[in-house]
């Protein structure tokens, strides 16, 4: 017994005695192999005393089984540690990558294809019938059939509100609202509708101040590249007159001492990226585009107003020219890089950083300008609560790719760091960091979520390490206490998205209508729910008579009413041209009595904005 005590303590503890009183015989795991390691004298199961009840022999049971999974555990949690490195590398490998359709992409797909290349991204020309992550269109929204699901370069709506005539509309309630912060646009007229408003103001300027010698440009409504502008000096000098019913046009102020470089007139071009609508998410270019006229600038007079290389910097106009110059430069030529024209003007001492300050405060104010009809255009075509893509889109829209070294540099850059920006992989990272921190405590599943938050951090950044830096610059969010004041009309379109009552629809019925009245207790003892109806009947003929002048085909007879607050005025119908009492669709006289009261009770904001 002396010898046999010594063994049973090197070998770690001492065997339970078998019912006869002898030592169990060692089972096959027992008998260690020569040189192998021995196993610890936690793992070797033993087996319940026979006195035991059986509840506490089956507990003791399922403990010694718990124990003996733990080796195992341990052993795959070390495996994880040593080859994590692998299974990273072996999932970066097998990543999916993100697909573009650019089927629809236009102009601008020879921009989008060498992107998409520097990306290492998917693209598919002529689409897919498979989903794809980012659908790349050309002109506007319904170029192509959207998908349920993805992320569309174009807001609905934005096309239309672009137009000269939808944004002038646009900053002129925002200039009503805050005149201060909207008078860097020009005076603006909407013809037909405001022709005789454009004559009596021109005629009277001239009679009080006879030095005044205006020039003004004329641009149609929906023209572009330069097509159908020209220059004039008096209201009567306006073509084709009877034609503007069906193709309306907007007439400005023209600058007639316009800043030049190497004595030609030139513009600027910066792209902007509206990444977001809700919340409103602005980006700005750090370098844009400068377009140079090709004839030496003189001011406008009679025997000069044809000379479009003279006074329009278009790209598609001068390019026709004999003076256009092309240069492998971005310094030279008759298209440059707006950097290089901010470089000279440092040269010439003018404070660029104002400069830059000064543009990014009219972007933000222009856009903040379009915003609230653009949400009303978005819930339109993508309802709230129902499937639907994604919007982002770069301003302006039209992405005429031209192989330049200007072209390479700026706007493959912006398209290119656009995609990198609205890249799916980001917002998938960012969910995935946050369901890391609610892992689990147990280590397989800490190592787990250990891991994936690894390859998440590694990811974006090895993607983007032979890349440049982003060339887009936030300005709002960024900015939105210095800007933020400005969204008042924002809160004045969801206020009337509320109370549409349909969902995908951007006409406020009589029902919507006499709801916003009494939800926000506008009606009283003076205006009557049918003073309201009659209320909404007169906006919703004025709406008819805007929808006119856009050249859509107007069959009945629309009032020309204007709002102002000493009540309606010009109630004559511009297309019947009767005057109020003939004007069989003006109605009743009771219609006519109404207006002065509800213009008292009404404020005049409230009701311009449902006009």
């Amino acid at each position: 017994m002396s010898q046999q005590q010594p063994a049973a303590a090197a070998g770690g503890s001492e065997a339970e005695p078998q019912a006869d009183g002898s030592l169990p015989r060692p089972g096959k795991e027992e008998r260690a192999a020569p040189g192998a390691k021995e196993k610890p004298a936690s793992t070797i199961p033993t087996l319940p005393p026979p006195g035991l009840p059986l509840a506490a022999r089956r507990a003791l049971a399922s403990l010694s089984a718990e124990v003996s999974k733990s080796p195992r555990r341990s052993r795959r949690a070390e495996d994880g540690r040593l080859g994590r490195g692998h299974g990273r590398q072996k999932k970066k490998n097998n990543k999916r990558a993100v697909t573009v359709d650019s089927s629809k992409a236009k102009t601008s797909s020879e921009a989008l294809r060498i992107c998409i290349q520097q990306l290492k991204w998917k693209e598919f020309p002529t689409g897919r019938r498979l989903l794809c992550d980012i659908y790349w269109h050309g002109v506007s929204f319904h170029d192509g059939e959207v998908s349920c699901s993805g992320q569309v370069n174009k807001y609905p709506g934005m096309t239309e509100l672009v137009r000269k005539i939808n944004f002038s509309r646009a900053v002129r309630t925002m200039q009503e609202l805050f005149p201060e912060e909207y008078k860097f646009y020009p005076r603006s007229w909407i013809l037909p509708e405001e022709y005789q408003n454009f004559a009596d103001q021109v005629r009277v300027s001239k009679e009080n101040d006879s030095s005044w010698k205006p020039t003004f440009i004329v641009k149609p409504d929906g023209g572009s590249q330069g097509d159908g502008i020209y220059l004039i000096k008096d209201s009567t000098d306006v073509r084709m007159l009877a034609n503007l019913r069906s193709k309306p046009v907007v007439v400005q102020e023209y600058i007639s001492k316009p800043l030049l470089i190497e004595k030609l007139k030139f513009d600027i071009r910066l792209y902007v990226l509206l990444k977001s609508l809700d919340p409103l998410e602005i980006y700005i270019a750090k370098d844009g585009l400068s377009r140079f006229c090709t004839e030496p600038y003189q001011e406008p007079n009679s025997k000069n107003f044809h000379r479009v290389f003279m006074h329009l910097t278009n790209y598609s106009l001068n390019v026709h020219s004999g003076n256009f110059i092309h240069s492998d430069s971005v310094n030279t030529g008759s298209k440059r890089t707006f950097s290089s024209i901010v470089a000279k003007l440092s040269m010439r001492g003018y404070d660029v950083k104002k400069m830059w300050s000064d543009i990014i405060t009219l972007v933000i104010r222009a856009i903040i300008a379009l915003v609230p009809e653009l949400k009303v255009y978005h819930q339109t075509y993508i309802p709230p609560g129902k499937p639907g893509p994604t919007c982002f889109q770069i301003s302006p829209g039209l992405f005429e790719y031209v192989a330049s070294p200007v072209d390479e540099e700026i706007k493959v850059a912006i398209i290119r760091d656009t995609l990198r920006l609205v890249d799916p992989a980001l917002k998938k990272n960012c969910l995935q960091q946050s369901l890391s921190t609610e892992c689990s405590a147990e280590s397989d599943k800490e190592e787990t979520a250990e891991a994936e938050a690894q390859d998440v951090t590694e990811t974006p950044s090895n993607k983007e390490q032979n890349l440049a830096p982003l060339c887009l610059k936030q300005v709002f969010p960024k900015y939105s206490r210095q800007f933020g004041y400005l969204l008042i009309v924002d809160r004045i379109a969801l206020l009337f998205i509320r109370f549409l009552g349909i969902k995908g629809t951007m006409k406020l019925g009589p029902t919507g209508f006499r709801t916003f009245i009494r939800t926000c207790k506008l009606s009283n003892s003076n205006l009557s729910m049918a003073s309201v109806d009659i209320l909404y009947i007169d906006i919703a003929r004025r709406w008819n008579v805007i929808r006119g002048d856009r050249g859509e085909s107007v069959t009945d007879c629309s009032p020309a009413a204007s709002f102002n607050p000493n009540g309606w005025d010009n109630l004559g119908c511009r297309f019947c041209r009767n005057n109020n009492q003939s004007c069989s669709v003006m109605g009743l006289k009771d219609v006519r009595s109404q207006r002065v009261k509800l213009t008292q009770i009404l404020h005049p904001s409230v009701t311009s904005y449902f006009m």
